[in-house]
């Protein structure tokens, strides 16, 4: 009885084990696709990114399929053969794509198929599929790599060109930091504003003025009465022809100067880094601010021009008579 005994304990755990064997086998098998009616699809890549054989094979979010094998092909690709179920095989046409993914973020590579344009037949056993070029994870990384570099190398720049400006270098930071350039250079915009308020003025000045040459008695009538007065005009018309032409000169080489502030080879760069430019900045600001003083004094000596003497007494004595 005992032995008996023993030998059915012996077979029961015989028989237990072997139908978990037999249940390993088809679980396995169910999730290797094994047991399963499939038919044979080819990729050729350039990449496989670490694809191995066994990898899964998805079809709009939907494993269809396992990677059956894996070998060279040409020159330097790789032909991968898929191993599809025969169920979606009526979804899949001949102009459907094939390309590498990753099963989650760090997962896998797996295969993605996309179905292709119903105008085309279905693919048939042994057909060879596109591939979709698409930017890859590894790309991304590399892209992410050489940006955070430039930013880098951005961020470096501007620490250095901060500094310079914080330590008074180039004529910005003279502009920041010394005072007495400070000074002059708003003593400068002020001449300048002024200057152009009086030009401004002038300008109406000589506005009214030329309405009032067409008047009878006026300049104009005296320029086709008397010579002398004619002479004189055409004297002036030939001195403003210069100061044109200069004027015109002087714009050219303007032109041309701002054109050079765009490249490399030229002093505009020793502006942020060289302390002797920023002190001659600093000269050429003291003799702006001297220019415009003398062209204040150019207008009121306008004024002052026996051309003009008599418009603007008139103004004067106008303005006085209104009072």
């Amino acid at each position: 009885m005992t032995d008996n005994r023993k030998k059915i304990t012996v077979g029961i755990f015989i028989a237990i084990g072997i139908l978990i064997f037999l249940l390993g086998i088809f679980t396995l098998g169910s999730q290797k696709k094994t047991f399963v009616k499939s038919f044979t699809l080819s990729v050729v890549f350039n990449d496989i990114q670490g694809l191995k054989k066994g990898n899964n094979v998805w079809f709009s979010g939907v494993k269809i399929g396992t990677i059956k094998k894996i070998e060279f092909f040409g020159t330097s690709q790789v032909k991968v053969y898929l191993s599809i179920e025969e169920d979606v095989h009526k979804y899949i046409h001949k102009d459907a794509g094939a390309s590498i993914s990753a099963d989650g973020l760090i997962g896998n590579k797996i295969v993605v198929l996309t179905g292709g344009n119903p105008k085309f037949p279905f693919v048939e056993d042994g057909d060879v599929l596109k591939v979709n070029t698409a930017l890859s994870t590894d790309d991304i990384m590399k892209t992410l790599q050489v940006n955070n570099k430039n930013l880098v190398d951005i961020t470096s720049d501007f620490r250095v060109l901060s500094k310079n400006l914080i330590d008074g270098k180039g004529a910005a930071g003279a502009l920041l930091s010394d005072q007495e350039l400070a000074m002059n250079f708003k003593s400068m915009v002020a001449n300048l504003n002024q200057t152009a308020i009086a030009t401004a003025q002038a300008s109406k000045d000589l506005n009214r003025f030329g309405k009032t040459l067409n008047t009878k008695n006026g300049l104009m009538d005296k320029m086709l009465t008397d010579t002398t007065v004619f002479q004189k005009l055409k004297q002036s018309a030939a001195t403003l022809q210069k100061s044109v032409e200069s004027a015109s000169s002087l714009a050219a080489n303007l032109d041309a100067a701002s054109a050079k502030l765009k490249t490399t080879d030229n002093a505009a760069g020793l502006l942020l880094n060289d302390q002797k430019t920023a002190e001659q900045v600093k000269t050429i600001m003291l003799n702006l601010e001297k220019s415009s003083k003398k062209l204040d004094e150019d207008l009121e000596a306008l004024q002052s021009n026996f051309l003009f003497r008599g418009f603007f007494k008139k103004r004067a004595k106008d303005s006085l008579n209104k009072k």
